[in-house]
C-alpha cells in the first residue's frame, strides 16, 4: 500500500456502534497489541502529530495517541515499510536510507513523549509498559527489500529495536517470492538463497520471521527451515475468500503445529470481493501518482491533495466496502482451523485496513464484543489480542543465536 496515510483507501463513513460499558471496560483491562501499524507514515506527514486527534473521515488516518486511549489500544509493532524498488545497487542504497530514516521517525516519536510512548525490545516489556498507562513501541520491517544483498544491514536494524521483519511486499525481491507479484509466476519457488540466509540471521538475532505478503511457498520455507515459529503479522483465511494474500487451512494447520500465529487484517480487499468501481479507481490512481513514498509534502500541497481525495469520495463513493462482519468471518474460521493460541490480531492501519464498522482504533472493543458473543473467554481473547503474538516473540528472544 502507499504508506503515506493519506493514502489509506478509506471511504468517509459513520463510525461503529458502541460496545456494551462492561464489555468497554473489560477491552480497557486488556493487553491489546496490534501487530502491523503502518501509522510511522503518518508520522512524517506536514503538520501532522500523534499527539493530536485526528479523524479518519477528514484526513484518512487511523491511530493516534487521543484515539488509541479511546479504542483501548496499548500498542503494537510499529513498521518501517518500504515499496518494492528496483533490484539494483541504486535501488537498494535509496531504500536503505528511506528505511532508516523511517526507522528513526518511530524512535523520535518515542524520544519526545516519554510520558505516553515507550521503545519495547523483549517480549516482557509490553506488560510493564503497559501498567504504566504507556503506550508499547514494538518496531518491525515490512519488506526487507531495503537490505539490499547485505543481510548483515539487519544487526543495524536490530540495534535499532527491530524485532519481527518480513520477506518481501507486493513483488517479488532478492529474498523472496511475493504473493501478489503482477507476473502471477513465482521466481524462486520460495525463498531464494539469500532469503535463507537472511532467516538465519533473524533466527540468530531473535527476530521473528513475518510471512504476511510472501508466497505459500516462502511460508513452506520458513516451516521447515525457521528455529523459531513463524508470525503473519496480517493476514486472512482463503476459505473465506480465495485470495493470494491469504492462506488455506493446510497451512493454517501447519503454521499452528510449529507453534506460529496469523494474526488477522482488515485490508476490504482480502476479505471479500467486492464490485468494480473502475471511475473511482482511475481518480485514485492519478491521485496516488503525484506522490512517492519519500514525497517532502508542504502543508499546503497535502491540504490540496486531501481535498482532491475528499472530492474522490463525493464523486465516486464505494458502495460496496467490506464489513466487520467479514472481518469477523476470517477471525473465527482462523480460530476454528488453528484455536486460540494461534490467532492474534494486525488490521494494517493506515495502510489500507479498515472496513465499514471498523473504520480506525476507537473501533477496536467491537472485536472483544464479538470474541466474548461467539463463546471465547477472557483468558482467550487476551491470548488473541496480546498473548500470543508475545508468545512468538519470547520464542525468537529465547532461541537467538543458537
Amino acid at each position: 500500500m502507499m504508506g503515506a496515510a493519506l493514502m489509506a483507501l478509506l471511504p468517509i463513513g459513520a463510525h461503529a456502534q458502541e460496545v456494551p460499558k462492561k464489555v468497554y471496560q473489560l477491552h480497557q483491562r486488556l493487553l491489546t497489541l496490534d501487530s502491523h501499524l503502518d501509522t510511522p507514515a503518518s508520522l512524517d506527514l506536514p503538520g501532522w502529530s500523534i499527539e493530536e486527534e485526528h479523524g479518519v473521515h477528514s484526513d484518512y488516518t487511523q491511530v493516534d495517541l487521543p484515539r488509541m486511549k479511546k479504542g483501548g489500544l496499548d500498542g503494537g509493532f510499529w513498521a518501517i515499510y518500504t515499496p518494492q524498488g528496483p533490484l539494483t545497487e541504486e535501488g537498494f542504497r535509496k531504500s536503505r536510507d528511506f528505511a532508516l530514516l523511517r526507522g528513526v521517525s518511530i524512535r523520535e516519536m518515542v524520544a519526545a513523549d516519554p510520558a505516553n510512548f515507550t521503545l519495547a525490545l523483549e517480549a516482557k516489556d509490553a506488560v510493564k509498559i503497559a501498567a504504566s498507562g504507556k503506550r508499547v513501541v514494538y518496531m518491525s520491517i515490512e519488506n526487507a527489500y531495503p537490505l539490499g544483498d547485505d543481510v548483515s544491514l539487519l544487526k543495524t536494524f536490530y540495534d535499532m529495536g527491530v524485532r519481527v521483519s518480513g520477506f518481501a511486499h507486493f513483488a517479488h525481491n532478492q529474498f523472496a517470492d511475493s504473493s501478489t507479484d503482477p507476473s502471477k509466476k513465482p521466481r524462486y519457488g520460495g525463498l531464494s538463497p539469500l532469503g535463507k540466509e537472511l532467516l538465519k540471521e533473524m533466527n540468530r538475532l531473535g527476530i521473528v520471521p513475518d510471512a504476511s505478503h510472501s508466497s505459500d511457498q516462502v511460508l513452506d520455507d520458513l516451516l521447515a527451515l525457521s528455529t523459531t515459529p513463524v508470525l503473519l503479522t496480517h493476514s486472512g483465511c482463503k476459505a473465506i475468500y480465495d485470495h493470494p494474500r491469504n492462506i488455506d487451512d493446510d497451512h493454517l494447520k501447519a503454521l499452528a503445529a510449529k507453534g506460529g500465529v496469523i494474526q488477522m487484517n482488515a485490508y476490504g480487499a482480502y476479505l471479500r470481493a467486492s464490485k468494480p468501481n473502475p471511475q473511482r479507481q482511475e481518480a485514485l490512481k492519478a491521485l496516488f501518482g503525484q506522490l512517492r513514498e519519500d514525497a517532502k509534502l508542504s502543508p499546503e500541497k497535502r491540504a490540496e491533495l486531501l481535498a482532491k481525495r475528499q472530492e474522490i469520495d463525493r464523486l465516486y463513493p464505494e458502495a460496496d466496502r467490506a464489513t466487520f462482519d467479514d472481518f469477523m468471518a476470517h477471525m473465527l474460521h482462523a480460530l476454528k482451523v488453528a484455536g486460540p493460541d494461534h490467532v492474534g490480531i494486525g488490521l494494517d492501519w493506515d495502510g489500507g485496513g479498515g472496513v465499514v464498522g471498523l473504520e480506525d482504533v476507537v473501533d477496536l472493543p467491537r472485536i472483544t464484543a464479538a470474541l466474548l458473543k461467539a463463546g471465547y473467554s477472557e483468558a482467550d481473547v487476551q491470548k488473541i489480542w496480546s498473548g500470543n503474538v508475545l508468545r512468538v516473540l519470547a520464542a525468537a528472544e529465547a532461541a537467538k543465536g543458537s
